[in-house]
């Protein structure tokens, strides 16, 4: 067909279209489609890139980034982190199994398996966070098929130790995963402490920003990333390539990010200890820590959020302080470069074992402003509280 003959319209509809790329980006490029034009027509039903959900330049290119953070040999990305969360647990799971997770678990997926799991016919039975080894594997069963953890514990900040469960997991034929989003891949090298796979809510550290959605699973079981390949084409998930730039983007200063995050938190929370109207805090970075001594063995750095217990107070006393912060934001996420605080005694609730910290909680994610700057804001958010109890 001689293509100069065309007509105008055919010719914009085409214009471009064999376009190359012309100077190299130190980012790969951006591709955008939901098509994908194949070479001839055996391709169509042989090969497995057939169609722009199933990813692109972008998102292979960051799923490549995330196991390469994880020391992975894949890693599979998915729309959010409670979707990587839930995403492993069907992917892995089928009726009559069941799963022990760790009871600090972040709220959402308990609330998942309290609720859609647990139609699917798949139990999940809780275990402490501050259960050892033995103990957690004294409640498998027969029909135990993996163990969910999260380390530190959401909220409250256990640190389990999860080499020893790990082995004794997998001596037993029983998988294991984690929710890894405050060790970002970074800070705990989850598969090289054992793990099968490792669960992170980009959106937190690795995004940066507060301004993007993502999670990925990472493992280096051939069978497990074929289990995670079926569930995502089965289920039609996948993530966009703009928001894949977005996370590779905030990839690359992770390493610097995180270093100023933990020396700003591990100079707010020393402050934090030594004042009277603070009962205890709870960060793994400080000595004398619950936890300290695994987080020192297993752990290569701090991050900026951790938990403060006050001392006894009622609920208004509490919002009193909160209210008082102005540097702090009032917002449940964190791992942006912002400061932000929120209560966390209603969400203890729906904890199987009941929690009793001695005083009300407060969780801090302490981010890039200067740290002095900060303890001025909680001085004067203490003095708030003081009267208010």
């Amino acid at each position: 067909m001689d293509l100069d003959k065309l007509s105008r319209t055919t010719r914009l509809i085409r214009a471009g279209a064999k376009a190359e790329a012309r100077l190299k980006t130190v980012s790969p490029p951006l591709q955008r489609g939901s098509t994908v034009l194949l070479p001839d027509a055996r391709s169509l039903y042989e090969r497995q890139d057939t169609y722009g959900r199933l990813g692109l330049s972008m998102q292979t290119a960051l799923a490549e980034a995330i196991a390469e953070l994880e020391g992975a040999k894949g890693a599979r990305l998915f729309p959010s982190g409670l979707a990587a969360s839930t995403g492993v647990l069907m992917a892995l799971l089928k009726s009559g199994d069941d799963v022990l997770m760790v009871d600090c678990i972040y709220g959402p997926t308990r609330r998942f398996c309290d609720g859609l799991l647990k139609g699917y016919g798949i139990p999940t039975r809780y275990f402490p966070a501050d259960a050892g080894p033995e103990a957690i594997m004294a409640l498998a069963g027969p029909a135990t098929r993996l163990i969910m953890l999260e380390s530190p514990g959401s909220l409250t900040f256990e640190i389990q130790d999860i080499p020893a469960i790990a082995a004794l997991a997998r001596s037993r034929g029983i998988a294991t995963a984690i929710d890894n989003t405050w060790g970002a891949g970074l800070l705990f090298d989850a598969l090289g402490h054992g793990v099968d796979v490792s669960i992170q809510a980009l959106t937190k550290y690795v995004g940066g920003h507060s301004d993007v959605f993502m999670g990925s699973a990472a493992s280096n079981d051939p069978a497990i990333l074929a289990k995670l390949d079926q569930y995502l084409r089965d289920v039609g998930v996948s993530v966009s390539p703009d928001d894949a730039y977005f996370m590779l983007r905030g990839l690359r200063t992770l390493d610097v990010r995180l270093e100023r995050h933990g020396q700003n938190a591990l100079a707010v929370a020393g402050w934090l200890a030594d004042q009277p109207l603070v009962r205890r805090v709870l960060c793994p970075g400080l000595a004398g820590a619950p936890g300290h001594d695994l987080w020192k063995r297993d752990f290569k750095g701090l991050n900026g959020l951790f938990g403060v217990v006050l001392q006894p107070g009622p609920p208004a006393a509490v919002e009193a302080f909160i209210d008082a912060l102005q540097l702090f934001g009032l917002g449940f996420s964190w791992g942006g470069f912002e400061s932000l605080a929120i209560h966390c005694d209603p969400q203890l609730k729906y904890r199987p074992a009941k929690t009793d910290l001695g005083g009300p909680l407060v969780r801090l994610h302490v981010g890039l402003e200067d740290p002095a700057d900060l303890i001025a804001d909680l001085a004067q958010a203490l003095a708030v509280y003081a009267p208010a109890r």
